[in-house]
């Protein structure tokens, strides 16, 4: 498949789909900044780091009128487990046939002990409410990432 291409700043966000409390809603009629975090698997170290570190930071984030969905490949009933294990506050998608992963272009090629494969790469991106990507986070770190996010909204103009 080769390295993946991510969308960039300034661009269009593809819409999308997720469920939040039993309603389905789009992007496109949110109305509200998003962040769209993508991560490679559920209940993983590193993974697990990211997504708790969000949802310990969750009072600041409601503060700031983000809203947070998280993204992997991981199907509803691991979501779901993932979610319960750690009081995740926030939507996460099933992207099993990787179809939002290929249109914000996190999928590709990974290479993990010597092992070459292709993943969704750790990548976020910062929607204004207009459904316009204001930041592109390429290179994840994930406990410092929802401390990132927070700097960067606290910088964007009103």
């Amino acid at each position: 498949m080769g390295k993946p291409t991510p969308l960039e700043a300034g661009k269009k966000a593809p819409n999308f789909q997720f469920t939040e409390d039993g309603t389905i809603r789009t992007l496109d009629e949110l109305g509200q900044a998003c962040l769209l975090y993508f991560y490679p698997k559920d209940d993983t170290p590193g993974c697990t780091k990211e997504a708790c570190a969000i949802r310990d930071a969750w009072s600041e984030f409601i503060a700031a009128g983000l809203k947070v969905i998280g993204v992997s490949k991981d199907d509803d009933a691991a979501h779901t487990k993932f979610k319960d294990k750690y009081q995740l506050p926030f939507p996460l998608i099933a992207d099993t046939d990787l179809q939002l992963s290929q249109a914000y272009g996190v999928y590709g090629e990974k290479k993990f002990m010597g092992r070459i494969y292709d993943g969704i790469h750790r990548m976020s991106f910062l929607i204004d409410a207009n459904g316009t990507i204001t930041k592109a986070y390429h290179k994840v770190k994930p406990d410092a990432h929802a401390s990132e996010v927070l700097a960067d909204l606290a910088a964007l103009p009103e």
